[in-house]
């Protein structure tokens, strides 16, 4: 499904199927606004960029669903950009299939909406651009590894360069448009859309960091009480 469905009007359901437990896999294509429904701002919709709803530039940030997922700590969660890195891609996609249990991968997804310069036909070199300037990091978090006492998350796309942010931002119309009719809102909100996907980023690392080893001992506890 899309991001409008995931993220928005679908997203009580989708939920309440991912914490069910079941084997179930679920693949987000994310446009970053409703696509097919007329180009309407949603919840995937970052800061600074224009939509139906948002002509002035969003002004609030994006919903981290991944993270949110993440935090059931049983769910299999992936973020992926096939333009960026095909084959860290098709691993994801084959490891979230032969996850026992829910799984979700969030797939970064070129639009029309988007205005890329040069048409949809550059969209593969602006996709790749996403990852490299840190707009969409990819990674797998893979519970199984927790329950060996390894960190279950790992990030598959290199260090950010975040001098080359601007740039993504303003190859696609989405967020030029602003900064032809508002230069100093526009420069405001872009700036904040940057510090959202630092901040993410810091996130992802942290957690990427974090020492798991503990987590063996506490799901032999839980065993033994169960």
């Amino acid at each position: 499904g899309g991001d409008g469905w995931a993220y928005d009007i679908g997203y009580g359901g989708l939920d309440h199927v991912l914490a069910t437990g079941e084997d179930v896999n679920v693949l987000v294509l994310d446009t970053e606004v409703y696509s097919n429904t007329g180009g309407q701002s949603s919840k995937a919709s970052r800061r600074g960029s224009i939509a139906q709803f948002t002509a002035g530039g969003k002004r609030v940030q994006k919903k981290d669903l991944g993270q949110i997922a993440m935090t059931y700590g049983n769910i299999f969660v992936a973020q992926v950009n096939s333009n960026a890195n095909q084959a860290a891609t098709l691993k994801a996609i084959m490891a979230a299939e032969a996850y026992p249990g829910p799984s979700l991968i969030i797939a970064y997804s070129p639009c029309i909406a988007h205005g890329i310069k040069g048409g949809m036909g550059s969209s593969g070199d602006q996709a790749e651009l996403a990852s490299k300037c840190g707009y969409w990091p990819t990674y797998t978090f893979d519970p199984r590894l927790a329950a060996e006492g390894k960190n279950p998350l790992k990030i598959s796309s290199k260090e950010p360069d975040w001098s080359l942010y601007e740039e993504f931002l303003l190859n696609e119309v989405r967020y030029n448009a602003l900064k032809k009719i508002d230069p100093e809102h526009a420069g405001k909100l872009y700036e904040a859309n940057k510090a959202d996907a630092m901040r993410r980023y810091r996130q992802l690392k942290r957690l990427a960091n974090a020492d798991f080893g503990d987590e063996v001992v506490s799901t032999g506890a839980a065993s033994e009480n169960a």
